[in-house]
């Protein structure tokens, strides 16, 4: 996926419509929660760049992404302070409780594990830190995968699944929202050609390392044609770092003994 992105660096801010939108709406999201982080995590850095800079205007910024390509592209000049950092979400370069808001805006469906993202995430957010990341669903691309085939399209991690995983990494009060949103490409050609300059095509490991030839290229084209409309399943969550326990030795706090009656 890596070298997907970097060859689609120069193209991909014109191809990443349905990611500007739904970073929109995570926006709108954001409206309901009050929160003032002093720094925040980009993960995935792409759009909104302006939006999120206006909604936190004195906070600073870590822009964090596995392509260096597209980092540089990034409008690093509408930050106060924006530290671009390359590396991977499963291992981030940063020091516990480091920042306040973790963002991660369609770019966890790409790692390899959710898991070790969400764990990472946990280990970098200060207590009462909040994540917020949106990402896609299995019924995403279902149309596509019915006639390419499984193999030729990735799969995606269902909602609940990731819910629990939130879980698993310490965090409270998950939160998870789905939607269905559908984009009329008007051909198959247009739909290849989007993925493809935005750097989302094939990456599975399983798949055919071969040429598929011009008459799979053809057929499905042609199949495309007929059923223009695509479907994207967007996955929505929001988790938050809990506060540290006090220790029961803290004067201040009270040990309550609740005992049930066995009969």
């Amino acid at each position: 996926m890596r070298r997907r992105f970097e060859r689609a660096a120069a193209s991909y801010r014109k191809s990443s419509r349905l990611e500007a939108e739904v970073a929109a709406r995570m926006l709108a999201r954001l409206d309901y929660v009050k929160l003032a982080p002093r720094r925040i995590l980009d993960a995935g850095s792409g759009p909104p760049e302006r939006a999120l800079a206006k909604r936190y205007a004195g906070a600073e910024v870590i822009a964090l992404d596995f392509a260096l390509s597209m980092l540089r592209r990034r409008r690093f000049r509408l930050f106060r302070k924006t530290l671009a950092v390359c590396a991977d979400m499963e291992s981030l370069p940063l020091s516990d409780a480091a920042v306040e808001l973790a963002w991660c805006n369609m770019a966890l469906h790409w790692v390899a594990d959710p898991r070790a993202a969400f764990g990472e995430f946990a280990r970098v957010l200060a207590p009462q830190g909040l994540l917020v990341f949106s990402t896609l669903g299995p019924d995403t691309l279902k149309e596509l995968r019915g006639v390419a085939g499984a193999a030729r399209v990735h799969s995606f991690v269902d909602m609940h699944d990731l819910g629990d995983m939130l879980v698993a990494a310490g965090l409270t009060h998950p939160v998870m929202e789905m939607e269905v949103i559908t984009l009329d490409y008007g051909n198959g050609a247009r739909l290849l050609e989007d993925l493809r300059a935005s750097g989302q095509t094939n990456a599975r490991a399983d798949r055919r390392r071969g040429l598929s030839g011009r008459a799979f290229g053809a057929q499905l084209r042609a199949a495309l044609e007929r059923s223009p409309r695509i479907t994207y399943e967007v996955v929505y969550g929001h988790a938050w770092k809990p506060a540290p326990r006090r220790d029961s030795a803290d004067p201040k706090v009270k040990t309550v003994r609740v005992f049930k009656r066995i009969p």
